[in-house]
């Protein structure tokens, strides 16, 4: 009998073992997703998500990075420099007429690390929006999701145009709270991070709050949803497409990452890796009307379409357009990407001023503080 016994063990030793090897990666990346955010931590692996997540390379092309010239440089004032230690902002590149008028890293960080942009990726996905919209390859915005994605048929989503789900007003019920861990937004990262499939989760949604294009309530699975969309009405990856219609002509400085499930189809509502440069270049494009070294990138009439506040939103909030942000009393022509953890991207048409923000800020969340780096941002803006 103990012979017996000591032979179990042994088998349910080895059985551990080798489930623990079996499923190793799959156990590292949820242990990271339980510690990305730790105080310890968090500024190295927003610089390193790549080592932490199963990701795409999309390759910016064999030619030399697009210039960003050096302008005449702006001293920060003050209050700036103080926002930047409060804020725990980790990279910061300000553009004026094209040309760098200020660049800085802090918190060990440097030019060439490519940061996570959260939902500053949003933004981008609404450009390819843009851009296939125009060319013919989406009709309208005003197709049902459900017949550009079959798998949504079903779902909460079935009923919900693209237009709606740009403007996030597709009434799907979806637990946005970041700090508990049970809702609906850090269960979808555990889907991520353990291999599962993000297209799997956003069909299996079937709750609703409310009608679709009722009312404006920021969800960011709806982000995923138009990434299905996307890849359904051109039958392509969407990490194809943002290859090949921004990443190649941009010619940014380094290879963007794409953070993907076990399925290879892209976190496209956050998992966009950038250096900051290359978040002002894009910036600086749309500054310029959608054009980046003679080419035409994205349309300018889209632009303007998804860059002023469309959503149905409640009277006074922030406005929303089509993935952007426009806080209340911007000035026309100046609109703002945003990302959990202090993420930003302003751009101003009029004044041509880009403003590329990278932080960790495990306060961002705190009362006032969103209001705050509204202000400081348009501030900046103001000042050049």
């Amino acid at each position: 009998m103990r012979k017996l016994l000591l032979r179990l063990l042994l088998l349910l030793i080895l059985a551990t073992a080798a489930v623990g090897l079996w499923k190793r990666e799959e156990i590292a990346r949820l242990m990271a997703v339980n510690t990305l955010f730790a105080e310890d931590r968090i500024v190295q692996n927003f610089s390193h998500m790549d080592d932490l997540f199963r990701h795409s390379v999309m390759p910016r092309g064999p030619d030399s990075p697009s210039p960003l010239p050096q302008g005449a440089p702006w001293d920060l004032p003050p209050d700036v420099v103080q926002w930047i230690d409060d804020r725990a902002v980790t990279a910061l590149v300000i553009l004026k007429d094209g040309a760098i008028a200020h660049e800085s890293y802090h918190l060990g960080t440097g030019p060439e690390e490519r940061r996570i942009s959260w939902s500053v990726a949003k933004s981008f996905l609404s450009a390819l929006t843009g851009i296939l919209l125009a060319d013919g390859t989406l009709a309208s915005l005003d197709i049902p999701v459900a017949d550009l994605a079959p798998a949504l048929s079903g779902s909460a989503y079935d009923g919900a145009t693209l237009r709606q789900v740009l403007q996030m007003s597709s009434g799907v019920t979806f637990d946005e709270d970041y700090l508990d861990f049970n809702s609906d937004i850090n269960r979808m990262g555990r889907v991520l991070a353990l291999g599962g499939s993000m297209d799997g989760f956003a069909a299996g949604l079937t709750a609703r709050d409310a009608p679709a294009g009722e009312r404006w309530h920021y969800v960011s699975i709806d982000t995923h949803v138009v990434g299905m969309a996307l890849a359904g009405a051109s039958g392509r990856s969407v990490t194809d497409l943002m290859t090949d219609r921004v990443v190649a002509p941009m010619r940014f400085e380094a290879d963007p990452i794409y953070l993907t499930d076990g399925h290879g189809v892209p976190f496209v509502l956050g998992g966009l890796n950038l250096t900051t440069r290359d978040y002002a270049r894009f910036g600086q494009m749309l500054a310029q009307g959608g054009t980046w070294q003679g080419q035409e990138i994205v349309p300018e009439a889209w632009i303007t379409d998804s860059t002023r506040p469309s959503a149905p939103t409640v009277p006074g909030a922030i406005g929303y357009g089509y993935q952007w942000w426009v806080p209340d009393g911007w000035p026309e022509g100046r609109f703002l990407a945003q990302g959990i953890y202090g993420q930003f991207l302003l751009v101003d048409r009029v004044r041509n001023v880009v403003i590329a923000v990278n932080s960790a800020d495990r306060g961002f969340q705190d009362p006032g503080v969103e209001a705050a780096n509204h202000a400081m941002l348009a501030r900046i803006a103001d000042a050049l």
